[in-house]
């Protein structure tokens, strides 16, 4: 392998500098320099939502935000008391502890906690499998 030879690496720094101004800034800023110095009123502006990353329609108005409270209802469906029952009493004629029940469907003990408290979000999956473990209808009763 003649010729061969170490990598050369180029090792030299590499400097990475602003933009330069453009004719016209350097323009502006020299008449608003000349402007302090004989001490004329300078005006400055600041710009609606200048350098905020977001879409000015996204935002929510006073008028909006109590709009939304009135029509929609912000809370997750729980679990009916019918089916929190259902599932507590047909555990309890199995005489199947929370964590017995869960391992027979497969899932943590604190699902089925929170199914019989009613803190759950209802899942149709999971109530399928309570049906198929304790054999008994959960979901026409809701």
């Amino acid at each position: 392998m003649a010729g061969v030879g170490p990598i050369a690496q180029d090792w030299e720094p590499v400097v990475i500098r602003k933009k330069a101004p453009t004719a016209a800034a350097k323009k502006d800023e020299k008449a608003v320099n000349a402007a302090r110095r004989a001490g004329a009123e300078i005006e400055t502006i600041k710009k609606y939502n200048a350098g905020v990353n977001k879409a000015a329609s996204s935002s929510t108005t006073l008028n909006t935000k109590k709009l939304d409270e009135e029509t929609e209802n912000l809370t997750h469906e729980r679990v009916p008391t019918e089916l929190k029952k259902s599932i507590l009493q047909a555990r309890m004629d199995k005489k199947l502890t929370q964590a017995q029940l869960a391992q027979i469907i497969n899932e943590k003990p604190q699902v089925i906690q929170e199914y019989e408290s009613g803190k759950a979000i209802p899942n149709q999956q999971i109530i399928v499998k309570l049906e198929r473990a304790l054999g008994v209808k959960l979901r026409g009763k809701k």
